[in-house]
């Protein structure tokens, strides 16, 4: 079974060409993650969880489900990591986890998608965005293969830079830059709420016909990225930039 999160689609996208191409389910966690539903959940195929990386590892939001929730069945579990760039040494800490969890490790590998984090870097040209997922598709294809066949990933080295990415900058990653006091709804704003709807965390509501967000943010970018209007920005940062979205 295929369990994937996403904020803007590129996991979502990852998730369901693996699906199609080995013939498994792929299931979206975010009501899971939003009602914190940490019911078992049962698979006679391998464990494949597609991710974003944030920071160079596994979501928190993700791994913190993870923790509380009894996957059944197979032993065997992959991560498929979707990136703006690289995905550091989150191979390393999803193993440590797996080995905890008393499951198979079969490897965590990272897909290179078009950039979505925009409160800190820009999305790609709508060019850009096509090349980046031609590539992509090549990639995802082979982990499915891989996947398949049963075949562990194969691991890159690990240099110094990504014990580093994935370790002390990911410890200072969400108490210093995952905040949400930035984000704010401008006069484009027609208080649809489908920002709210689309938050993980609740931490949106709408008050007097405008979204207020509240303490919790894990920057998934959905509400900045696929608000209708573009009526969301975070600080001065975004102004002007284009929004990113790999919809169906």
């Amino acid at each position: 079974m295929i369990l994937y999160y996403t904020g803007t689609g590129n996991s979502a996208y990852a998730a369901r060409r693996i699906a199609a191409a080995i013939g498994d389910e792929a299931v979206d966690l975010f009501s899971r993650l939003r009602d914190e539903d940490t019911s078992p959940i049962e698979s006679q195929k391998p464990w494949v969880i597609v991710t974003p990386t944030y920071a160079w590892r596994v979501p928190r939001i993700v791994r913190d489900w993870l923790d509380k929730t009894e996957l059944r069945g197979a032993r065997e579990i992959y991560f498929v990591m979707t990136c703006g760039s690289e995905i550091g040494n989150a191979g390393s800490y999803a193993e440590k986890w797996c080995r905890g969890k008393g499951l198979c490790f079969k490897g965590c590998a990272g897909v290179v998608m078009p950039e979505n984090y925009i409160v800190m870097f820009s999305a790609p040209s709508p060019k850009e965005e096509a090349e980046i997922i031609v590539r992509a598709n090549g990639r995802i294809d082979s982990l499915a293969q891989s996947i398949a066949k049963g075949e562990d990933f194969v691991l890159p080295q690990i240099k110094l830079m990504d014990r580093i990415y994935s370790g002390v900058v990911n410890d200072a990653f969400y108490p210093v830059f995952v905040k949400s006091k930035k984000f704010r709804a401008t006069s484009e704003c027609i208080g649809c709420g489908k920002c709210a709807a689309l938050c993980p965390k609740k931490c949106i509501r709408i008050e007097n016909g405008k979204p207020v967000w509240s303490e919790g943010c894990t920057h998934c970018m959905a509400c900045i990225c696929r608000c209708p209007k573009q009526a969301i920005e975070y600080g001065s940062h975004t102004k002007g930039l284009r929004r990113y979205y790999l919809g169906e």
